[in-house]
């Protein structure tokens, strides 16, 4: 794992075609912003591993496919 150190509005550059900037941060929270292209799928990694009883079935569900590689 590559571990970076960045001031707020300092960006990350992941290839050619995905930026990640700190947004804000907060005393218990960092904000970040992605841009990436539309068919790169990106989420919140605790959501693909929902389950269906703390976000509701049809939220876990939706969620799984949207973990899936496209």
């Amino acid at each position: 794992m590559l571990v970076l150190s960045r001031k707020q509005g300092e960006r990350i550059r992941i290839g050619n075609d995905v930026r990640i900037t700190v947004v804000r941060i907060g005393p218990n929270s960092v904000r970040v912003g992605i841009e990436a292209p539309d068919d790169l799928n990106i989420v919140r990694e605790e959501l693909c591993f929902a389950e269906p009883a703390e976000h509701g079935r049809e939220s876990a569900v939706a969620n799984r496919v949207a973990c899936l590689p496209r």
